[in-house]
């Protein structure tokens, strides 16, 4: 459908849909199974430095664990070396080669000089573009926001310098101001801005009194976070603004779109209904745009930002204080005492 097409950093999106970074990508049917659903574009599987590093250890363990048993045995094994990230670039090139829609690469890396060998050997794939995951777990009481997000900054600005393709990067929500980062990712040439990145956090299992990590899908209740700070951000940066994190249904993407999104991420409601319900998120999305009577994505688009309302106090403080004013005894199942 031509009237749901849009673009998200220069890249031309059939429909605002796109598949975000999981393990469905990292199988090429899984990709292809992804397109005939009707995803726009596909986020492939995040290539992360930590895990390659990981792998290598292990293969490297596995190797020399019989090795000089005896005086004169050096090694039992011939000399072998972790292929790095070379499976990974061939499933990407694979996955790119077997679909017709734009196909994102996805990288986290750890050292400055492994973001840019990463970067550019995930452009030679043939990608139409690259997603930065980008976040900083606290480890130091030592290091200050500012040191963070400076080192955050420079990190994109050589990655940006390095590489031809469209650029942009997937964030956490726990920065001091994300308003002021994301401009300043904005201003440093970033082509558009992920909102926002779902980290999985360690649980602790009290029987066994040890942590654990489950993997839990997002609900549409963690969409408020993106839309406000979409709303917040659109007509503030020239960086596309891409919504992602509980989106479930089509008026979830309605709703993106309206507070000015080019675009949304889904995963969880893949997982969750099956490759079939992109088709029905988009079925009404259209039938939304013909009930009110738009013809393309951007007759609405950004309606509600805060740019374009009159409102001034929109998806700001005023609002929750006027909430708080209001009575939630209808909220309560059960009768106070």
């Amino acid at each position: 459908m031509k009237r749901l097409s849009t673009n998200f950093m220069g890249i031309h999106l059939k429909n605002p849909i796109i598949a975000g970074a999981s393990n469905l990508s990292d199988n090429l049917d899984n990709v292809k199974r992804l397109e005939e659903a009707g995803v726009a574009a596909i986020v492939f599987k995040s290539l992360f430095e930590e895990q390659i590093q990981l792998e290598k250890l292990e293969l490297d363990a596995d190797l020399e664990e019989y090795d000089e048993r005896h005086a004169e045995m050096i090694t039992m094994h011939p000399h072998l070396e972790h292929a790095g990230i070379e499976e990974h670039l061939l499933k990407l090139r694979k996955a790119k080669e077997s679909v017709s829609i734009p196909v994102i690469a996805s990288l986290n890396a750890v050292h400055g000089k492994t973001w840019l060998e990463y970067a550019r050997k995930l452009q030679d794939t043939g990608v139409d573009g690259l997603e930065l995951n980008l976040y900083s777990i606290p480890k130091r009481v030592d290091l200050d926001a500012a040191f963070i997000e400076n080192e955050h900054l420079e990190k994109l600005t050589d990655i940006k310098k390095a590489i031809k393709i469209p650029m942009s990067v997937k964030i956490s929500p726990f920065y001091t101001n994300i308003m002021n980062v994301v401009h300043r990712m904005s201003k440093g040439g970033v082509d558009g801005v992920v909102l926002f990145n779902r980290l999985y956090e360690s649980d602790i299992d009290v029987k066994s009194e040890k942590t654990k990590l489950d993997m839990t899908l997002s609900s549409s209740d963690e969409m408020r976070l993106p839309l406000r700070y979409t709303g917040l951000l659109e007509g503030k940066i020239a960086a596309d603004i891409c919504s992602s994190r509980g989106i479930d249904s089509g008026d979830d993407v309605i709703k993106m779109l309206l507070a000015g999104a080019k675009c949304v991420q889904v995963v969880s409601s893949v997982y969750r209904h099956g490759y079939r319900h992109v088709g029905i998120m988009l079925e009404d999305i259209a039938k939304w745009m013909d009930s009110k009577g738009y013809e393309n994505i951007e007759d609405f688009r950004g309606k509600l930002s805060k740019s374009n309302l009159k409102d001034p106090y929109a998806y700001e403080r005023a609002q929750y204080v006027d909430l708080l004013m209001k009575p939630f005894e209808s909220l309560i199942k059960e009768p106070m005492r």
